[in-house]
């Protein structure tokens, strides 16, 4: 068995928050195997500075989708400024991303959603899937209601925290 020093493994995960800050993520996980009997296994997560300045109001959601086209001055005006009244994420029904990943609102492709807005859930019931690391996470329902909204399309990335749905 060969060892390693505690220093070494602290320069280790040095390295590892220096990663996440330099490429702005937000989670990696490493496992070193040392022999049989001997293994490190590390988790590194960071806030976003963006979430951390706003106290989990983003000023810039990358769940919402993209506008089809910019609105017009009339339409523009008429929209409702997003405040911390009107966000989604402080809906009291949202379910949020359980971890990082892709979301999909089908088991597979060319299947029907597992929810649509307006669908009723029963506590417990998968609602759509978060893809992380290869693995199918499969999202359920904190209660039973009726779908208001969907916060997020099919194969987009989310962030840990991110509004998915509204279950009213």
């Amino acid at each position: 068995m060969t060892q390693t020093s505690h220093g070494d493994d602290v320069d280790f995960i040095r390295a590892l928050a220096e990663l996440l800050r330099e490429n702005d993520l937000t989670e990696v996980e490493v496992k070193r195997d040392y022999g049989e009997d001997s293994a490190l296994n590390v988790r590194v997560t960071r806030t976003p500075a963006a979430i951390v300045q706003t106290a989990a109001v983003p000023a810039a959601p990358s769940y919402a989708p993209a506008p089809a086209a910019a609105p017009t001055p009339a339409a523009a005006s008429a929209e409702a400024p997003q405040t911390a009244s009107n966000d989604p994420a402080n809906h009291p029904g949202v379910v949020p991303s359980p971890m990082v990943g892709t979301v999909y609102l089908q088991a597979e492709p060319g299947t029907d959603p597992f929810v649509r807005v307006g669908s009723q859930v029963s506590k417990g019931q998968t609602i759509l899937i978060v893809e992380a690391m290869k693995t199918m996470n499969q999202i359920a329902a904190p209660k039973d209601g009726t779908v208001s909204r969907i916060l997020v399309e099919d194969g987009s990335p989310v962030e840990f925290g991110a509004p998915l749905v509204i279950i009213e």
